[in-house]
């Protein structure tokens, strides 16, 4: 039986792309050991995660990132146990995006991709359902937040 869980938090600060990638250096490999799968946004300030594995190290991992002074105002969306895994090749993802040095197009782009991902994937429980529901309402209320010259930050997936 694999056990998801989603939640969403805020940086405790503006996080730069050498932070990132050790971030993600770092989740790959302890994931990798502990049979871990999911995906992390980082997008605006904000993560996103779903997190998929054996139920008590996915609840152990979570009351780490609880206490991970990079994140602050954890919420939990949603946990469950599942038959099978929405993410099974997914150690982690990654893509380095920084809005200072990306051009419109390429940001659109970016997010029309990150959008339509979403909507390929038919997530099997409610967990990661609530992940994309949650990474398209962000994604959409960037379009809205450009519109009012309220500048976007990096998108971690």
């Amino acid at each position: 039986m694999i056990f998801t869980l989603t939640y969403g938090s805020l940086a405790s600060g503006k996080m730069c792309a050498s932070e990132l990638e050790l971030l993600m250096a770092t989740a790959r490999s302890n994931n990798n050991k502990l049979g871990v799968t999911g995906c992390l946004i980082y997008f605006m300030g904000g993560f996103v995660q779903v997190l998929e594995g054996e139920e008590v190290i996915i609840k152990g991992l979570y009351e780490k990132i609880k206490k991970d002074p990079r994140h602050k105002n954890v919420y939990k969306f949603s946990n469950e146990r599942t038959g099978t895994r929405d993410f099974p090749n997914w150690g982690m993802a990654y893509y380095p995006m920084d809005s200072k040095n990306l051009n419109e197009q390429e940001h659109r782009h970016f997010k029309r991709n990150l959008l339509s991902l979403g909507e390929l994937i038919e997530p099997s429980n409610i967990t990661t359902k609530l992940f994309w529901t949650r990474i398209k309402f962000i994604l959409e209320s960037t379009a809205i937040l450009k519109k009012r010259n309220v500048v976007t930050r990096e998108i971690v997936i």
